[in-house]
């Protein structure tokens, strides 16, 4: 048999033995910690099993990630960091991945995105639906259940400083540049600062509300800043439900990412 078709056929398996297992696929440290730390602190979801790349370094984390690839069939829920300046690095084990799933995805397992916007958000107008295509291009390739828009996860262009020639990839540290105002104590603040103070780990209910409903507040200023001609819309967005956009969802992270996160599991369960 052909490594081609031992591929295929490999691709087009079900895998029904499943577990209360959560894959997190993302070369980003703070990232992965926030999503780790935010599901495994839920009472709901104590038990469930959490697996991510041990490794640091970008390159190490990269090949972690595409050796996971096909004991992700074991797990009910894969959630993909789909941020554009890592996205290239990690197609390989991505498609691996989405292979071996492939018949499942949305049946027995299901898939979370987390990314940032599409190149053209700042520049493209008022306009929400420059959101469609970006949308749309990863449902073709991920299938995702749901898609999580972090703003903590978008530069434009000017607000990184691009690598020097022999300088070793790195993600940014601190938070978009356009964010800055809203963090007047620190305009420079750290995104992992930033991400540990809005889960609140360790504090009482009331305080991680709080918190939560400054995140909302923010995010409210934001949206209604950058696009005024979809007030309509703005609610939606800020919902458990997310903003419906053609064909499309889009949701905030981390808004309600934690009863997406159960609830799915519950689903795939069922099955």
């Amino acid at each position: 048999m052909s490594a081609a078709h031992s591929y295929h056929v490999r691709d087009i398996l079900s895998h029904p033995d499943r577990s209360d297992r959560i894959h997190i696929l993302s070369l980003d440290e703070i990232l992965a910690t926030d999503v780790y730390e935010r599901i495994h602190n839920d009472p709901r979801m104590k038990r469930y099993e959490l697996v991510r790349p041990r490794e640091r370094a970008i390159r190490e984390a990269t090949a972690e990630i595409e050796s996971l690839a096909q004991g992700t069939v074991t797990s009910k829920l894969l959630i993909f960091d789909v941020r554009k300046s890592t996205l290239a690095r990690l197609k390989k084990a991505y498609n691996k991945i989405v292979g071996y799933n492939r018949r499942d995805l949305n049946r027995l397992c299901f898939s979370i995105l987390i990314g940032d916007g599409p190149m053209s958000l700042f520049q493209a107008g008022k306009t929400m639906d420059v959101f469609i295509p970006h949308l749309s291009s990863h449902r073709v390739d991920y299938h995702p259940a749901v898609f999580f828009y972090d703003p903590l996860l978008h530069y434009e262009p000017g607000e990184i400083q691009p690598p020097r020639m022999h300088d070793e990839f790195a993600l940014p540290e601190r938070i978009p540049r356009r964010l800055g105002p809203y963090f007047q104590e620190d305009p420079d603040m750290g995104v992992e600062r930033v991400r540990r103070y809005l889960r609140a780990v360790g504090k009482d209910e009331q305080i991680r509300a709080r918190r939560l409903r400054r995140l909302r507040k923010l995010y409210k200023k934001r949206i209604a800043e950058q696009f005024p001609h979809h007030k309509d819309k703005l609610e939606a967005w800020l919902s458990r439900e997310g903003v419906r956009l053609a064909s499309e969802k889009l949701h905030l992270y981390p808004l309600y990412f934690e009863e997406w996160v159960h609830d799915l599991i519950r689903k795939a369960s069922r099955r």
